[in-house]
């Protein structure tokens, strides 16, 4: 308990841009984050006043960042489990737990665990050695998807592989099922989907549930580049089916805070009548519910720090009929426009457009913001916002604005 305001100390292992909008979120309700960060110059850093610097592989580090926190949870999930375990065993109050953790941290872990509680997901198969990758093909067709067991993100970690030719050369460089980096791998079958959903949900220690309405994400070269919510054209009936799968997967898995459930629509009923297949799980504020932040009576920042306090949760329903969430990434600015005159410039031609940006450095492909717009029509509020982020990703006067 701080002294200073008699509310609960929130640690939260990583300084990103997650940890600054769950700052932003603790300031209404009195309290103020403790981030883990690797530098002073990381998001959250630059904003929260209680920055405890270390590295999170570090045992000591964690030990003496966690002293006094209430709870502690994540902005990423690469902590080594082992060193959470550890602290978890010593009665520290990590929220999700390292054991509901892992299977955010570990794909075929998940795989495991999900297929047994018989949740839908593609074939998939751990790697051992090259020609396990063929023969996995040879069974289940082509192509196929070799994954990084742990680490991946934003399209890292990710091999899509068409034919046994076009897995040659990968495999040769790979032994014993690891990549160069060192990291196990799996191999899944290639969904044949429609689109790419995710439902999002919290779960305190009570056990109370919550979960907003179901989006649908759109992918670039493996990036999220948009979030629409609600996921256009999904029926009633397959929208509470999501809702309801997210809600039993966090309550079988324990876990305690957020949950996002990043999931493949496909065109017919599937193996379990839904229609849905899971693709990836995260445990922390995930991309998928940065709408929620002017979308949502109650933003996924703010639901996150309720959960792991174990407050009641608050209500999930959105704030207008149709919200879309564009990324901003980093591309290649003018060099006479800088990210705050463009900022300038966007603000000027849409000023309901909600933008955050996180204060980081940019760089070809790298998420260094996210706008936001409401309304009423898919197609005006999808055409403004991401015309608002590719105006900030790319500087681009001419081909950003005329005609629009």
């Amino acid at each position: 308990m701080d002294p200073r305001t008699s509310t609960p100390v929130v640690g939260m292992v990583g300084a990103g841009q997650l940890a600054r909008m769950t700052h932003q979120a603790a300031i209404a309700l009195g309290q103020s984050l403790r981030v883990l960060a690797r530098d002073r110059d990381e998001p959250a850093a630059l904003v929260c006043p209680d920055v405890v610097l270390g590295d999170p592989d570090d045992p000591a580090a964690l030990a003496e960042f966690v002293k006094g926190c209430d709870a502690v949870t994540y902005d990423h999930e690469n902590v080594p489990n082992e060193h959470l375990a550890a602290l978890a065993d010593s009665g520290v109050p990590l929220r999700p737990s390292p054991k509901a953790l892992v299977h955010a941290q570990d794909k075929l872990v998940m795989r495991e665990r999900l297929s047994a509680l018989g949740v839908p997901c593609p074939p998939f198969r751990a790697v051992t050695a090259p020609d396990q990758v063929t023969a996995f093909g040879a069974e289940h067709g082509w192509p196929v998807v070799l994954k990084a067991r742990r680490g991946g993100y934003d399209g890292r970690g990710i091999w899509m592989l068409d034919d046994p030719l076009h897995a040659a050369p990968l495999l040769s460089e790979s032994l014993g099922g690891v990549d160069q980096r060192g990291t196990p791998l799996l191999v899944e079958q290639r969904v044949r989907m429609r689109r790419e959903l995710a439902a999002l949900v919290a779960r305190s220690p009570f056990g109370q549930g919550a979960a907003w309405p179901v989006v649908h994400t759109v992918q670039d070269n493996g990036i999220c580049v948009e979030v629409i919510a609600p996921a256009p054209g999904l029926s009633a009936e397959r929208a509470e089916a999501a809702q309801r799968l997210a809600l039993r997967i966090a309550d079988e898995l324990d876990v305690v805070g957020l949950l996002a459930v990043e999931l493949f629509e496909l065109d017919g009923p599937g193996t379990d009548g839904t229609g849905l297949v899971v693709n990836e799980l995260a445990m922390r504020p995930h991309n998928s519910g940065h709408w929620t932040i002017e979308g949502s009576r109650t933003s996924q920042f703010e639901q996150h720090l309720r959960a792991v306090l174990d407050y009641p949760l608050g209500a999930t329903e959105p704030t207008a009929p149709v919200t879309v969430m564009a990324n901003v990434l980093g591309g290649s600015p003018l060099p006479q426009m800088s990210l705050d005159e463009r900022l300038h410039h966007l603000l000027a031609r849409f000023p309901d457009a909600k933008v955050h940006l996180y204060g980081k450095a940019e760089r070809p492909g790298r998420k260094i913001g996210h706008v936001t717009v409401l309304g009423d029509t898919l197609d005006e509020v999808r055409r403004r916002a991401t015309l608002a982020a590719r105006y900030l990703s790319e500087a681009r006067w001419r081909d950003g604005w005329e005609g629009q």
